[in-house]
């Protein structure tokens, strides 16, 4: 018990750490993919032993807090995440379940969506005109960016007709097509400014600019999926009890609306829907990361309701991870925090799924003995969850006559002491402490973080150059340095 204890305390601190850094800075450290295993397995702990379940766990809520750079707007209707299905066989079961609480065993009628790979927002209309714009934030509360989404061109200030509700919350995804992303890019290299990563991200930049003449600047969209508040409707008129016919009806109103959404029946019409867009994915004028799948009917959806984090009658089927070929040219290794030693693949740079790749991580020394890995070595490098690269197998057919075996360090390659490996455990770690610099200058970045003492001002490299002068060795000499 004392194990599984400590394996969900474990998997709720990472969870809320990479929450934090996808939701509120922007700055996803994990795939997407890695970031629903652990999900998924932070779940299974908490099923089986449910005594143990943390009251901050992450499958208790969305995301993380709001930034303090904008103001905040409570959402009257949380802005709840989706849960995730990755196989065929986890689809059907996603149906039977709904099958199952229906107690019916007729096929289900389903609104499939493209999964756009932007930032969730919600826009406020009061008879007809736009009122505010925010943020998801941590799903109940979110940031007003009202002024930077007013800037978007595909977003109307005023309805079209007369038929809409006195108050209409609308909620989607802002995001930047290809072809912008990709001028974007070509003028920013032409005055030497810093290009950006993915489309995705430069949506994002772009929507917490403080100056809204940025954001104007920015060719960004927006596509509609789906309704938030809704008061005052008009009798005999408007909105209809089908989730797909209703976003028809927001683009008679003048709110844009994916091309590609469509209906399908069952598990097998979801199905088909996701392999042909999967086939035209590339070609496709937007990024997605997957499809999501809607209960048509907006009464079953109110009969199905919602766990926790997610609505039952709605789920995402993400697309495999994308994959290249390239060679590993050395391992570093690399002290964390708590002295683990984490071995880092040094690539020839290879561009997999918008970005290029250089590095990944190798985990540990089982994860090396299990690939089979060694320098020189051709290896096939997948961008799980399309964000951050990952070693997927060797290509031993290839290996050269000169490949050469990984070696790791029978000491610390900071600090030269020794090393040990916890029976039971993966990871070889440097027994140093803080006398390890390595350790030492993780500590004091992670003791004066946001989530610590929350020092202004101390980032990274200050705390750098101060172990590396010798100025500080623990992180009470931060309270008498001068």
């Amino acid at each position: 018990m004392k194990e599984q204890a400590k394996q969900i305390q474990t998997l709720t601190l990472q969870l809320e750490e990479y929450n934090h850094q996808y939701y509120v800075l922007d700055n996803p450290t994990v795939p997407d993919a890695e970031y629903d295993r652990l999900l998924r397995e932070l779940k299974q702990l908490e099923t089986e032993f449910p005594e143990l379940a943390l009251a901050t766990s992450p499958t208790q809520k969305v995301g993380g807090e709001a930034l303090t750079g904008f103001s905040q707007i409570q959402h009257e209707i949380p802005m709840l995440s989706l849960d995730n299905v990755f196989s065929a066989e986890e689809l059907l079961a996603f149906e039977k379940r709904l099958q199952d609480r229906l107690l019916t065993k007729a096929e289900i009628k389903f609104s499939c969506e493209p999964k756009l790979d932007g930032l969730a927002v919600s826009i406020l209309y009061e008879n007809g005109v736009f009122v505010r714009a925010a943020t998801r934030g941590d799903g109940q509360i979110g940031e007003d960016i009202s002024e930077n989404v007013k800037t978007i061109k595909s977003i109307p200030l005023r309805l079209r007709g007369n038929d809409f509700p006195e108050r209409l919350e609308v909620r989607g995804e802002v995001f930047m097509p290809k072809a912008g992303f990709d001028l974007l890019n070509v003028n920013a290299k032409k005055k030497g400014e810093k290009t950006f990563v993915n489309p995705r991200n430069a949506a994002a930049g772009s929507l917490r600019q403080l100056d809204p003449k940025i954001a104007a600047s920015r060719p960004l969209a927006f596509n509609a999926y789906s309704l938030g508040v809704v008061e005052g409707e008009v009798e005999g008129k408007g909105l209809s009890n089908s989730h797909a016919e209703n976003l028809q009806k927001l683009k008679l109103w003048g709110i844009p609306v994916c091309a590609d959404v469509t209906v399908a029946m069952g598990y097998q019409g979801c199905l088909d829907f996701y392999e042909q867009i999967g086939e035209r994915r590339d070609s496709l004028s937007y990024d997605i990361d997957g499809v999501v799948y809607k209960v048509d009917d907006l009464a079953l959806q109110k009969t199905l309701g919602f766990v926790a984090r997610a609505p039952r009658w709605a789920t995402s089927h993400k697309f495999p991870a994308q994959e290249e070929i390239t060679t590993l040219l050395d391992v570093e290794f690399q002290v964390g925090r708590t002295g683990a030693i984490t071995p880092v693949a040094r690539l020839e740079p290879v561009f997999v799924g918008g970005v290029t790749v250089s590095n990944a991580t190798l985990h540990n020394s089982d994860e090396i003995a299990r690939l089979g890995i060694k320098i020189k070595d051709q290896v096939i490098i997948r961008r799980a969850g399309d964000v951050i690269p990952q070693v997927a197998r060797v290509m031993l057919e290839r290996r050269p006559d000169d490949a050469q075996d990984i070696v790791f360090p029978a000491t610390c390659p900071v600090c030269d002491s020794e090393v040990e490996r916890i029976e039971g455990e993966a990871t070889v770690r440097c027994t140093a402490g803080l006398y390890c610099g390595a350790q030492r200058k993780e500590a004091i970045k992670h003791f004066a973080s946001r989530k610590a003492l929350n020092v202004d001002g101390l980032g990274d490299k200050l705390v750098e150059q101060l172990v590396d002068a010798d100025l500080i060795k623990t992180p009470a000499d931060l309270f008498t340095v001068t």
